[in-house]
């Protein structure tokens, strides 16, 4: 059996930070947006969050909680100067 790894084409916003280095790491909702973007960030990475908005179609999941201010967003990363932030822990 031979597995062929397939590489998706992504167009769009997608597809320009993925050309620029960024690597999606998930989709989800606050509080833990905000917690999973500081712990990259304390761990060296850059952060780049895309909210979700309106878009065609079933947007049930998106919408929900819009109505008491939270909001779906991707996380990207990608490396960032190599160190973490100075932190009086370490």
């Amino acid at each position: 059996m031979v597995n062929i790894r397939l590489k998706l084409v992504k167009s769009g916003e997608e597809g320009e930070l993925i050309a620029q280095g960024w690597i999606k790491q998930t989709t989800i909702n606050e509080p833990r947006l905000s917690e999973i973007a500081e712990n990259y960030r304390q761990l060296g990475y850059e952060v780049h969050v895309v909210e979700h908005g309106t878009t065609e179609g079933c947007n049930t999941c998106f919408t929900a909680g819009a109505e008491i201010g939270q909001f779906y967003g991707d996380v990207y990363v990608r490396k960032g100067s190599g160190k973490p932030p100075d932190d009086e822990l370490f």
